[in-house]
């Protein structure tokens, strides 16, 4: 069993993440790059599944700049067995359809049996990339789930619906995606931070990648940007007989009543 684990370094969302209004995009030296929390989730399913079936091959994958090198490390050290980065200056910026023709491309270079990711990231929160990357493939997507049960032949899992939980079932190859509802991530240790220096990451350009089904750049285009403006100060309202009236008056105006 190989399964291909797909993360992102994000910026760290205890911090201010802020946007270079010159071009749109995430300003990186802004906060600090932090492995996506939701894609330590969907590595954890993919590692409980190696704990107790020791043939299986645990591979991450992860299309960014240099230091998401980073991230892959720290994945590396937590127990998956290689990495796959895919990395060319021509990718910065990349929409979310882009984003996922690279990636299913890069997973073509990979026999594996099980895509696995967080079902969106902390950052974009567009939770299409992974059902965009399945389509690519032709292969069935599990999305959203709460918990999921792999075994040689399928993948099942529990999805929160809004009338109760949805059991789902496909045979391999397939593409699942969890949520924070799942387990939680295990700490690298001592052993895996050293062992993870000596595990192979793969880099991989445009050039080394199949044809890929989304053609030249991003569709996306960033019109314009502005700053937030800053926070008013609120209203105070004392109350001397009318303070009904006056906060009535006032969800009216603003179309909050």
């Amino acid at each position: 069993m190989k399964i291909v684990v797909l993360i992102k370094q994000v910026a760290d969302t205890a911090e201010e993440r802020l946007l270079d209004v010159n071009t749109g995009r995430l300003d990186r030296e802004a906060s600090e790059a932090v492995f996506d929390e939701i894609n330590e989730r969907a590595l954890e399913v993919a590692l409980q599944y190696k704990d107790s079936n020791k043939g299986t091959s645990v591979v991450l994958m992860s299309m960014g700049p240099k230091d998401a090198l980073e991230a892959l490390r720290r994945g590396l050290s937590m127990g998956a067995d290689s990495a796959v980065h895919v990395l060319d200056q021509r990718l910065e910026g990349a929409d979310a359809a882009k984003t996922a023709s690279v990636l299913a491309a890069a997973l073509r270079t990979v026999d594996f049996d099980l895509v696995l990711a967080g079902n969106e990231s902390t950052d974009g929160r567009s939770g299409v990339v992974p059902a965009m990357v399945a389509e690519h493939l032709g292969l069935p997507l599990l999305g959203g789930l709460m918990s999921a049960e792999i075994t040689e032949g399928d993948v099942r899992g529990q999805r929160q619906g809004e009338d109760g939980v949805l059991q789902l079932r496909s045979s391999l190859p397939a593409v699942i995606t969890v949520t924070e509802r799942s387990a939680e991530a295990r700490f690298p240790s001592f052993k895996g931070i050293l062992g993870a220096k000596r595990k192979q990451v793969n880099v991989l350009s445009l050039e080394d990648l199949p044809p890929l089904n989304e053609q030249g750049a991003s569709r996306t285009v960033v019109l314009s940007t502005q700053t937030r403006p800053a926070r008013s100060a609120g209203r105070k309202i004392i109350d001397d007989g009318t303070a009904a009236e006056e906060l009535a008056e006032f969800l009216v105006t603003n179309r909050l009543a």
